[in-house]
């Protein structure tokens, strides 16, 4: 994680930070850089904690914290004050998360702290931006956050490795924050009244961890269309269940969108049948029963795929509407209103629209999942497809086996998938004194759906292996569309066909990497 392009810099703004960005940011793709014409209402902020402090009660200012916020806290004790807050809430538990989590995290923490509501001195944004930049990214256990007050106990790991507390990964490495920042010469922070609480209140680290997210649910509903497209063609599926008029009467934005991009990846292909080719293939018979060769219809996972992809596609979006947004919120509490110079208490570290959309995407994604498995199944099970070799054994059928052992994967993961879905959004638990009697849960549904999604993967990466297997077992390269002889070529440069049975254990992880390196058309 310690390579970055150079050249591509990516200006914070505090209200322009796209998925896009983040995930360039976050994958070691570009750096980040302080817009400076935020320093003035940044000064004018903190200038103004400086000077009231002392006056009002401010809560995490001069109290203390949750249920102890009817403590007064002297002004000589406001330093150790907020240390002590970030040091009692480092103490997460469990494996670290990856460190592009993290640094998505660094990035969206400095978005919302850089527009100037937050009191935090502009020292505070330098090492923040000296630190995702030099890739010093600190170790934040997988467990702990409730997602109410926000990520306290994930982004309190985050500001204490800006403190030289803690250790973090550099250049690949995991050491003591202090010695880190040493070898980047940067000095740890010491907070300000206010600046730990500013840097641990808020949902940066759900929203971060969405935003990579929704990047790859992205590219594996691409990979979902591309299969969808192929399946289609080599069952030689019915082409009017894609046709414009089907969609424009039931007009769903997401159903018009699927429907027309499977027409665009089908486009030239020799396999798909109209209906004018049933008709002419079928005479009717007006005396008695008449079985003809194939239904005139196809199974629901092929012939349904604008109206099961569709919604998927519409809630992949929303999401990430909403992750932009909240990407560019100020997301701490208290926060400044500077024309009234006032401290405004309110709940905006609360976690529950990124919870929700996490919750969502993952029971969309599963929807993929049981969708692809079905296509596994059909052109596996001769007795459904009455066409391909039982297993798409290209060998000999009882003494190899072909695909059957992979079926059994794909069949197990999906099954956990949906395991996996059930909603965290709802699963609130009170906490801290009943101070915090309802929460989100948004870091544990977004890391749920990062499971979900590397299950996804699994189920996409068979799915593929099964269409180019059917391709070869039928023949029908030189007749399938050019999107799909393109999909083909390129799978077969990494993964080559399965003839006699062999290992494929460690084949696998090469062909889960090509489902989340390639898009649809490449």
């Amino acid at each position: 994680m310690s390579a970055v392009t150079k050249g591509k810099t990516i200006i914070i703004t505090g209200t322009s930070l796209t998925i896009t960005d983040i995930v360039a940011i976050a994958m070691g793709n570009a750096m980040v850089q302080l817009d400076e014409t935020l320093k003035k209402k940044v000064d004018a902020s903190r200038a103004l904690v400086d000077r009231i402090a002392n006056e009002k009660v401010i809560y995490g200012v001069n109290t203390g914290f949750g249920p102890m916020a009817d403590h007064i806290i002297s002004p000589s004790q406001a330093e150790e004050l907020q240390a002590n807050l970030i040091k009692s809430h480092a103490c997460g538990f469990g494996s670290a998360l990856d460190s592009w989590n993290v640094l998505a995290a660094m990035v969206v923490r400095l978005n919302t702290l850089a527009q100037g509501y937050s009191g935090v001195r502009w020292k505070v944004l330098e090492v923040l931006t000296a630190c995702i930049n030099a890739r010093v990214i600190p170790v934040v256990p997988r467990y702990g956050g409730v997602g109410a007050s926000g990520d306290l106990i994930q982004l309190a790991h985050i500001a204490a490795g800006l403190m030289g507390l803690g250790d973090v990964f550099y250049n690949d490495k995991r050491m003591r924050a202090c010695d880190a920042l040493a070898v980047i010469n940067v000095a740890p922070l010491t907070l300000k009244s206010k600046e730990g609480l500013a840097l641990i209140n808020g949902t940066s680290v759900m929203t971060g961890i969405g935003a990579l997210l929704v990047d790859r649910a992205r590219t594996a509903f691409a990979h979902a269309m591309g299969n969808g497209a192929m399946a289609l063609e080599l069952i030689e599926g019915y082409d009017d269940a894609i046709a414009p008029f089907i969609q424009d009467v039931r007009p769903h934005p997401g159903q018009r969108y699927v429907a027309a991009e499977l027409r665009s990846l089908v486009a030239g292909s020799k396999l798909m049948r109209t209906r004018t080719m049933v008709q002419n293939e079928v005479t009717m018979d007006h005396n008695d029963v008449k079985k003809i060769e194939r239904p005139v219809q196809d199974v629901y996972s092929f012939r349904c795929m604008p109206q099961i992809f569709g919604p998927v596609y519409e809630t992949i979006e929303h999401a990430a509407e909403v992750i932009e947004r909240e990407a560019s919120s100020v997301t701490d509490n208290p926060i400044i209103d500077m024309d009234k110079e006032i401290f405004m208490h309110g709940g905006n570290f609360h976690g529950d629209y990124i919870s929700l959309e996490m919750d969502k995407l993952k029971i969309v994604l599963t929807r993929i999942a049981l969708t692809l498995e079905r296509h596994i199944n059909f052109f596996l099970n001769r007795n459904v497809n009455k066409f391909f070799p039982p297993f798409l054994n290209l060998r000999k059928g009882g003494l190899t086996l072909g695909l059957q052992g992979l079926q059994f994967v794909a069949t197990s993961t999906t099954a956990e998938l949906q395991s996996l879905c059930f909603p965290n959004y709802i699963h609130t638990i009170p906490t801290n004194g009943d101070n915090q009697d309802i929460v989100s849960m948004g870091t544990n549904s977004a890391l749920l759906a990062a499971q979900v999604m590397d299950g996804l993967d699994v189920v996409l990466a068979i799915e593929l292996l099964t269409l180019a297997q059917a391709t070869d077992a039928s023949v029908r390269v030189d007749k399938i569309s050019p999107a799909g002889r393109a999909r083909y070529d390129a799978f077969r440069k990494v993964f080559p066909a399965i003839i006699d049975d062999r290992d494929l254990s460690n084949e696998l992880d090469a062909v889960v990497s090509f489902v989340r390196r390639n898009r649809h058309r490449s």
